[in-house]
């Protein structure tokens, strides 16, 4: 029998080496929900179609391919957001939407979900991915389904395919087997580039290296570890890339992100003659909300969509060329300016004293171990945590430039369907765990043990600084009380340090479940970065108020 199109969209699937798909069904999804319950693939079906669309994120961000599955426009919709990220942040998903049937479209024009015309939901994801496309014809689908997956991991990128429901079990026509034109540098383009690069970096008396988010996606941290080993260069890392580079390496310098980095660390990049971005999205968050100071013309960046050298532009070099051939070039190790590599601050002694933000990392700082992954959602859980070492063993995991709040503790579902030896260390704003922290019973359901830590200041902390007022307020949930309705977890309080450190010891042992720990912190304290930031903001503020305007000169 001939294949149909729902089967061959399953076989795919379990050919990339996808063992997990997350969605929400819906009727229009129905049968294919059904061939993959049938199948070696196991669905994660979430509590809410966004928390499927970041778990499959964060599950994309450690495998390279991820799938989630949802209905017509109701499902759709609420994913939007989470594929946008995706999009920003280039984590590759293949979305999977049901439809309406062909047939019946013709004879009802008013069936349920609609929203205005039967291809509303397909112009929406063109905008938000790098290929979108309608398996509303058995002949053309398998070309239609190749080309999306190569799109996917060509780009690290999110793909869309709509599937309509009587197309699920229709036979599929053969594929032309069509691939994607190679991907290749121009040769004498990239020895050109190289060349200058080179000179440069040969010239240069401060140098350093910055390595950003795209060598975790296009798996180019083998060519940073070689290229730093080789050259003796320094590198630091932005905040969308912390952990592309092991933090325990000699050569590390910690996190660039301006104001809201250690000040050495901003001094000795921002004092380099011969920056090499490499991998780094030049993003307002990696760029500490452009209180970064970086001269592009001493500058040699390396980026998917673009290689320059200074202000000469390299168009036909792909990064991953670039980079590989700076790797394998045959540097002479050089000595470099002295630099202060950061140290892990070893073990915290607990006290009575209530807990602080500062205090709090302070003890997570002690406390990850090797077999652990950091997930921070945006807000002070995440400028708290740019300040976290990452062993060699350890990762980190964040949405740093998007920056939606509650993808953290969805993330944890797909970090632990791909890989399951590592356990999630969630760090999560009370606002941002009551958008999707409800995401705990998927985890209860499926046995995963993440811990989550829900930093509880009554609302959004972050922006408390910006503009105060009873809107940054939330209602305040008795969170250690969860376990209570969603089972198979354990939850705890913490307001002092010592409370803090014995919830900590609890939550690790406590394996065959989920852990919550809420940790009662003052409305207005902050992490030492958020603190590093607004300092230097305000002192920007009240520079431009002490110089006149133009007008008045």
């Amino acid at each position: 029998m001939r294949e149909t199109i729902g089967s061959y969209l399953v076989r795919r699937i379990e050919e990339e080496g996808i063992g997990h798909v997350f969605g929400v069904p819906g009727d229009y999804c129905l049968t294919f929900f059904s061939l993959l319950e049938n199948s070696p693939v196991q669905i994660i079906n979430t509590c809410d179609e966004q928390g499927a669309g970041f778990a499959a994120d964060a599950y994309a961000r450690l495998r390279g391919l991820a799938v989630c599955v949802v209905t017509y426009c109701v499902g759709g919709l609420k994913v939007a957001n989470a594929i946008a990220q995706a999009y920003a942040e280039r984590s590759p998903i293949v979305v999977i939407s049901g439809a309406p049937g062909v047939a019946e479209r013709r004879r009802n024009s008013l069936l349920h979900h609609r929203v205005k015309d039967f291809d509303t939901q397909l112009k929406v994801f063109r905008e938000l991915t790098v290929g979108a496309a309608a398996l509303d014809d058995p002949l053309t689908a398998a070309d239609e389904i190749e080309r999306m997956f190569a799109l996917a991991k060509r780009h690290s990128r999110p793909v869309y395919l709509e599937l309509p429901r009587d197309m699920a079990s229709a036979e599929i026509g053969p594929t032309q087997a069509r691939s994607l034109p190679p991907e290749s540098s121009d040769e004498e383009a990239l020895a050109a580039a190289l060349s200058e690069a080179v000179e440069r970096i040969c010239a240069s008396k401060h140098p350093v290296i910055l390595a950003g988010e795209e060598l975790h996606r296009f798996r180019l941290q083998p060519q940073l570890a070689r290229l730093a080993d080789r050259t003796g260069i320094p590198v630091a890392a932005t905040i969308l890339g912390k952990s592309a580079f092991p933090e325990s390496h000699p050569g590390y310098l910690g996190l660039y992100e301006g104001a809201i980095g250690r000040e050495e660390v901003r001094d000795y990049v921002e004092k380099s003659d011969c920056v090499m971005l490499l991998g780094a999205m030049m993003t307002d968050f990696n760029l500490g909300l452009y209180t970064a100071n970086i001269d592009r013309r001493d500058a040699i960046y390396a980026a998917k969509d673009r290689v320059s050298i200074g202000l000469h532009a390299y168009d036909d070099v792909r990064m991953e060329d670039f980079i590989s051939a700076l790797s394998e070039h045959g540097w002479q190790r050089r000595d470099v300016a002295p630099y202060e590599h950061p140290q892990h601050p070893g073990p915290f002694a607990p006290s009575d004293r209530e807990l602080t933000v500062e205090a709090l990392f302070r003890q997570i700082n002690a406390f990850i171990e090797k077999d652990m992954i950091v997930i921070a959602d945006p807000g002070d859980a995440l400028f708290g945590a740019s300040d976290l070492f990452i062993s060699d063993g350890a990762h980190f995991l964040a949405p740093a430039y998007y920056a939606s709040l509650g993808f953290a503790v969805p993330a944890a579902l797909g970090v632990k369907t791909a890989a399951p030896t590592l356990r999630p260390l969630v760090l999560v704003g009370d606002g941002a765990f009551q958008m999707t922290g409800m995401e705990l019973a998927t985890a209860a359901r499926f046995g995963m043990n993440p811990i989550v830590i829900v930093l509880d200041n009554d609302g959004y902390g972050t922006e408390r600084p910006m503009l105060d007022g009873r809107f940054n307020d939330v209602h305040r949930w008795n969170y250690s009380e969860l376990p209570r309705v969603l089972g198979g977890g354990l939850g705890m309080t913490a307001a002092t340090e010592r409370e803090m450190a014995d919830a900590l010891i609890k939550a690790r042992n406590h394996e065959s479940g989920w852990s919550l720990i809420q940790v009662a912190l003052a409305r207005d304290d902050q992490s030492p970065a958020l603190k590093r930031l607004t300092a230097k903001l305000g002192d920007r503020v009240r520079s431009a108020q002490r110089s006149p305007s133009p007008d008045a000169q």
